[in-house]
């Protein structure tokens, strides 16, 4: 009897182990739908995008990118969600330039770091507007009149800390020109410059498209390295002697740890749904441009723009980090 048991054992654990093997054979993905945590609400511009990309990933990797929303604090509710979960592919993060404004708001314990940086998606491109009947036809004008008078111009923007106030930060003080920034919530910024309770604002295109168009509100520079494809007529700041640059991006991340093989695949079904003309076709009706860039140059990009961002809270007295980042 005590035979038959060990040999037993023995064949259990032969089975064992080859189940195993087996399963790392196994192609990713095999299990479970892959869940894309986006950092917004339902119906954001984030929120849309995001399911667009969900679509194209899921025919791509034939397996279902199923969206969940966890929005809150600037994004680090969904961040510290994704960094805990466990590095197997199954759980990724519809990321922005948030990440590194939202760890040096004091939000996040850990930095860019605690993530790998999978694929660069799209890029939006900040909008400094003014009401269509206001006297400013240039950003010359604007800065103009913000140098002869300083703090006396008020901009809006999407709230403090946000991707809208440091792009407004940056211009400002590249600029030379001082103005005073006024934080609102995302909705509430283009009515408040239509009704006069502002003279400016910055916001990204997807928020201005109707009222561009209407000539409610007219677009006096896009803080972009280059025009806009979505705003061909309007020209860049730099373009106009003020070289300030901070375009808003999205791409996806995983948590740290995550395999090489599981990244790439990801990165690979990103790439090919950013190919695809019915992709950038939608996107563009949106206001935001595809943008791809592979793992390591996003997370070149990353890192750059993670030192620039930290400077430009330290100006504002937005940047409460003083110790290094913990990592999950």
């Amino acid at each position: 009897m005590a035979g038959q048991i060990v040999a037993w054992t023995a064949a259990l654990a032969a089975l064992l182990a080859s189940a195993a093997a087996v399963g790392e054979d196994v192609p990713y993905p095999h299990k479970g739908p892959i869940e894309m945590t986006v950092l917004f609400p339902a119906g954001s511009s984030a929120d849309v995008t995001a399911r667009l990309l969900a679509e194209g990933m899921s025919k791509q990797l034939k397996a279902n990118v199923v969206v969940v929303n966890r929005p809150g604090a600037g994004g680090a509710i969904g961040y510290r969600y994704v960094a805990s979960q466990k590095a197997d592919g199954y759980s990724i993060v519809w990321n922005s330039n948030s990440i590194s404004t939202t760890y040096y708001a004091g939000q996040l314990p850990f930095d860019y770091r605690a993530f790998e940086a999978v694929a660069r998606v799209l890029v939006e491109s900040p909008v400094l507007a003014v009401r269509g009947d206001a006297p400013w036809k240039t950003l010359q004008d604007f800065l103009r009149d913000a140098r002869t008078r300083p703090g006396r111009f008020t901009v809006g923007n999407s709230g403090a800390g946000s991707h809208t106030h440091i792009c407004s930060v940056a211009l400002f003080h590249a600029a030379g020109a001082q103005v005073i920034d006024v934080p609102f919530a995302a909705a509430q910024v283009v009515p408040s410059l239509l009704g006069g309770h502002v003279d400016a604002l910055l916001q990204l295109p997807a928020s201005l498209a109707t009222y561009l168009g209407s000539g409610q509100v007219r677009a006096l520079a896009v803080l972009a390295r280059e025009r806009d494809p979505t705003l061909p007529g309007i020209p860049t700041a730099a373009e106009q002697g003020v070289p300030a640059a901070l375009e808003a991006w999205r791409g996806i991340a995983v948590p740290k740890g995550t395999p090489l093989p599981v990244a790439a695949a990801l990165e690979q079904a990103v790439r090919a749904t950013v190919d695809d003309p019915s992709f950038a076709a939608a996107s563009e009706k949106l206001g935001v441009r595809p943008a791809f860039l592979g793992a390591a140059e996003f997370a070149q990009l990353i890192a750059k723009e993670d030192g620039e961002l930290s400077e430009l809270m330290r100006l504002i007295g937005l940047n409460k980090q003083t110790a290094a980042p913990a990592h999950p």
